[in-house]
């Protein structure tokens, strides 16, 4: 399977122009990829290393009913697979388009693109993949389901941010595609990947297109969320030891979602981002296997 790798999109400066330290890098992750990111890692690292089985990861309804196994909700959706380097590019994969799309502003669904929205977003692709994996003989493991439902809408989101596949240049609206047919060419499981894709386009199309089509706002972020996260407010806190924002990679926002993350304080935005409004940005570097494979 091909996986991203995102080049180096710092926009900030760390003090003495130092690297930034892992743990610098993940407390300046957005609030949704943090919890996200941090429970893939801990549930990935504890099932190769044997202190859970990886059998407690998968979703099975009967051990839920059953025997009140309610971890497997969320262990289903943290469990990234096998020590291999494939794993890397795909948690790197994870980290970077959901970065990217929580802190670029989301589909404004009713917090006004704040993390609320995308923490809305996330639950709706949790859901889908919950009601829909079984019927099409799937799985019942969906971390990667959900890496390309993110990819997918963050797609949606930054059509013209550009990628390097291989030395071409690919546009953010096709990059979906592109994983999609080379997973298929080099003859690897793509099942649930097009699962991600496909539920990735169901909410683009209730989030974007329906209400710019006909007006109707189907999908409204619950009020419990707006409440929670506050409205139209990036979450991401920097940590005292350095300055600055770290970008993990992926395509980045040097328009809408930039302007918006660097106004007012506290990290929180000041200008929603209306329905089907696309930010621009720079590329991303490609790779797999562990070798880079050119920049934009």
């Amino acid at each position: 399977m091909v996986y991203a790798q995102a080049g180096d999109n710092n926009s900030g400066e760390w003090e003495g122009n130092r690297s930034p330290t892992p743990s610098e890098m993940f407390h300046e992750l957005p609030f949704v990829t943090k919890v996200w990111f941090g429970a893939t890692v801990i549930v990935t690292l504890s099932a190769n290393f044997g202190i859970i089985d990886v059998y407690q990861t998968f979703f099975l309804w009967d051990k839920i009913t059953g025997n009140l196994e309610v971890w497997r909700f969320l262990a289903c959706f943290c469990y990234a697979g096998r020590f291999s380097m494939g794993l890397l590019f795909l948690l790197y994969t994870h980290v970077s388009f959901s970065q990217r799309y929580e802190g670029g502003i989301p589909f404004n669904t009713g917090a006004g693109g704040g993390t609320a929205d995308y923490a809305f977003c996330w639950l709706l692709g949790a859901v889908g993949c919950l009601l829909t994996y079984s019927v099409l003989g799937l799985p019942p493991m969906f971390h990667t389901n959900m890496v390309y439902y993110v990819l997918y809408v963050w797609s949606k989101k930054h059509p013209t941010n550009k990628a390097s596949i291989w030395g071409f240049p690919v546009q953010g609206i096709y990059l979906p595609f592109v994983y999609l047919a080379l997973t298929v060419v080099m003859g690897q499981d793509y099942r649930s990947m097009l699962h991600g894709l496909t539920l990735g386009h169901l909410y683009y199309f209730f989030a974007d297109a329906l209400p710019l089509t006909s007006g109707k706002n189907l999908l409204q972020t619950p009020q419990f969320l707006v409440q929670y996260f506050g409205y139209n407010t990036y979450t991401a806190t920097p940590t005292p030891a350095f300055g600055g924002r770290n970008q993990w990679g992926g395509a980045h926002d040097t328009t809408a979602g930039a302007t918006a993350r660097s106004s007012g304080s506290g990290g929180g935005t000041t200008a929603a981002s209306p329905r089907g409004g696309n930010s621009g940005g720079s590329g991303y570097n490609w790779g797999s296997g562990g070798t880079r494979l050119g920049t934009n």
